[in-house]
């Protein structure tokens, strides 16, 4: 699920989880958020084109954690990828399964940072505006790099948002957090794509794509 509606948090990488929230109560106007549920053509194909980019070229098994209602997972499934979301809140995954009834695709409830997958491994973690959120960003990344296949690859949506008390995770912050991780980072700055938001924006939003 996107996490980005809270308000506290520490900047420099450790922020609280946001207990406060309660994502089943939210499930249902979830999707009313532009980026949320790709309602909009235009957004949902911009949203379709980056993930294109993102994922890999060939079909492949993707792990989308904090999948919220799966529109994420839909586009993926589209694009020919098989798909498995993880996400805390059940209210989410009825609705994650409702949306992609048919496709190639999994729903689980459980915790973006210990996802319930057993010994499976996947070519791609996709995570949107989750790592942030958690405890321990650092102990996550470890763990999601262990669910990759050889020659895997995290695709990692976060940013900072807000300005009297912002949250989130800054770019450096997060590729420094990588750097024992992956052989190759590749940033993408999202901010400036007023499509992907189904807005203008100006705080900082982006895009790591890091191979293992």
């Amino acid at each position: 699920m996107s996490a980005h509606t809270t308000t506290d948090g520490d900047v420099a990488g450790r922020s609280p989880a946001p207990a406060a929230v309660d994502w089943d109560a939210q499930a249902a106007v979830f999707d009313d958020e532009p980026d949320h549920g790709l309602r909009d053509p235009r957004v949902r194909a911009a949203w379709a084109e980056r993930l294109r980019e993102w994922l890999p070229e060939r079909p492949a098994e993707i792990l989308d954690l904090g999948c919220g209602t799966g529109s994420l997972a839909l586009l993926a499934a589209e694009q020919g990828h098989r798909v498995t979301g993880v996400d805390s809140s059940p209210a989410m995954v009825d609705l994650a399964r409702a949306k992609l009834a048919g496709r190639d695709a999994a729903f689980l409830v459980g915790d973006a940072a210990s996802p319930p997958v057993g010994e499976r491994r996947f070519d791609t973690v996709l995570v949107r505006h989750v790592l942030w959120a958690l405890p321990d960003p650092a102990g996550a990344l470890r763990h999601w790099r262990e669910l990759l296949r050889p020659a895997g690859r995290l695709v990692l949506i976060e940013g900072v948002w807000g300005t009297v008390t912002p949250v989130g995770i800054p770019r450096e912050r997060l590729l420094t957090l990588l750097t024992p991780l992956a052989r190759h980072t590749r940033v993408d700055h999202l901010s400036a794509d007023a499509l992907l938001w189904g807005k203008e924006v100006t705080d900082e939003r982006y895009a790591v794509v890091a191979l293992t």
